[in-house]
């Protein structure tokens, strides 16, 4: 079983990737966030943490061997962890990945059902159901899961969106949480990302104390 790719990252797709080997090009099914974080790095080396399935129907004689790439093996775990709540699966659980992996876990252990459904393929019942079934068992991954990080605020949707903006710009993921949380402190008018991100900038810039 292939558990890492290394290679030159050939072609982006919303949902894939083709990541050349060698002479061995593979096709890798990605989540959103991934997709993201990899778009300026096309014919760049790149590492992914993988796992494989089979789609399709065993009845059917028709099964399709598939390859699901990760950032990294926490992504991983976390996402073996989501697809085992009922009515997700590989292919649906995939496609909701639209965030980190860490805004998705902070949003089940603090019970953020609203959070959740700004996922695709994740309405109001499914939400309710995912916090049922892992609440309590993804603090290790959460961004901010209580004592574990007394320190962090919790990020509200407005803020998770500034996140994925920044991340796909660039910038690290725990300096631009660092800047978020610096700035909705300094600014708790703001509520939108738009106006959080110009400001992130601006104090990154040292033009906003």
């Amino acid at each position: 079983m292939i558990s890492t790719i290394d290679g030159t990252l050939v072609r982006l797709e919303p949902d894939r990737a083709l990541v050349k080997v060698g002479a061995i090009g593979y096709e890798v099914m990605l989540g959103g966030y991934c997709v993201k974080s990899l778009s300026d790095k096309i014919g760049s080396e790149i590492s992914l943490y993988t796992m494989q399935y089979l789609e399709g129907s065993p009845g059917g004689g028709n099964l399709i061997p598939r390859m699901v790439g990760f950032l990294s093996t926490t992504d991983r775990d976390f996402f073996k962890k989501f697809i085992g709540v009922k009515g997700i699966g590989i292919a649906r659980g995939l496609r909701s990945l639209s965030m980190p992996v860490e805004m998705i876990a902070e949003a089940i252990e603090s019970g953020d059902h609203k959070s959740l459904m700004m996922l695709p393929e994740i309405g109001k019942r499914t939400a309710e159901q995912i916090i049922v079934e892992l609440r309590g068992k993804l603090k290790t991954f959460a961004l901010a899961a209580g004592s574990a990080q007394p320190d962090r605020v919790r990020f509200k949707p407005f803020q998770v969106e500034a996140l994925e903006i920044l991340i796909a710009w660039g910038e690290k993921r725990n300096e631009a949480i660092d800047l978020i949380e610096l700035a909705s402190r300094g600014h708790p008018d703001v509520q939108s990302a738009e106006g959080l991100v110009p400001l992130v900038y601006r104090i990154k810039q040292g033009m906003e104390v």
